[in-house]
């Protein structure tokens, strides 16, 4: 993770079921089936879709990796991370592995890179789908997601000076109601986005990657997420 793609998940203020009143429950065994019509259908869906890369101005460039895989029971999942917590920048927040990209990287490269230092999920260009719409940040990031596919029966390993945990959550999680979840604060006139998951509140820019993920790439719908804004505590 060479310097990170800092505010990808929430603060120490969102955490803990007490104060979010969040109980996680059991994923919609209906969801996708992990196969190979899942990965055409979300190869397709991203090869049709006209994504919208961002300038940097000023800006560094990350890459993160919107790994699909499967569970132990077969379903469809996305990999999510916790970051370790003696990590300079945004200590133990929710993440997709990722971080900046190097000169000469394309983003695919980058994402693939950060995904295996990271989780020891080594993927091949072929693994790649396709990529969603840039997401800039507070922190002087312009983010690429890469979306690739990990493959039936995936290991994953965390490298414990990145990475604390490594979670493999059902993408069925994503079409619970209440997902977005959208609210307004006074710093700014974009509403902040979230997702509850693992008990707590994941924020942008990963919740609004995760959220174009199951529009675009599950669903096939057009939707744009770059004016959803983060919190304030991730603007560091």
């Amino acid at each position: 993770m060479r310097g990170g793609a800092p505010g990808q998940g929430s603060g120490a203020s969102g955490r803990g079921q007490g104060a979010l009143g969040y109980v996680p429950a059991v994923s919609d065994p209906s969801g996708p089936t992990f196969d190979d019509a899942l990965r055409a259908r979300v190869a397709a869906h991203l090869g049709g879709f006209a994504r919208r890369s961002l300038p940097l101005d000023g800006r560094r460039h990350a890459s993160v990796a919107v790994a699909l895989v499967d569970d132990a029971d077969a379903r469809p999942c996305f990999v999510l991370t916790r970051r370790a917590s003696k990590l300079r920048r945004h200590p133990g927040q929710w993440a997709l592995p990722g971080g900046s990209t190097d000169p000469g990287e394309t983003p695919e490269e980058a994402a693939l890179r950060e995904m295996a230092e990271e989780v020891g999920l080594a993927l091949g260009p072929d693994a790649v789908l396709g990529l969603l719409d840039d997401y800039a940040t507070r922190s002087g990031y312009v983010i690429t997601p890469v979306v690739v596919w990990g493959g039936p029966g995936t290991q994953m390993v965390p490298n414990p000076a990145e990475v604390a945990s490594v979670h493999r959550v059902c993408v069925a999680e994503l079409d619970r109601p209440g997902v977005p979840r959208l609210r307004r604060i006074r710093e700014s006139d974009r509403p902040v986005i979230s997702i509850p998951l693992l008990g707590t509140h994941i924020h942008a820019p990963t919740a609004a990657i995760l959220f174009q993920l199951r529009e675009v790439a599950l669903a096939g719908r057009e939707t744009r997420v770059a004016h959803y804004e983060q919190p304030v505590f991730a603007w560091r």
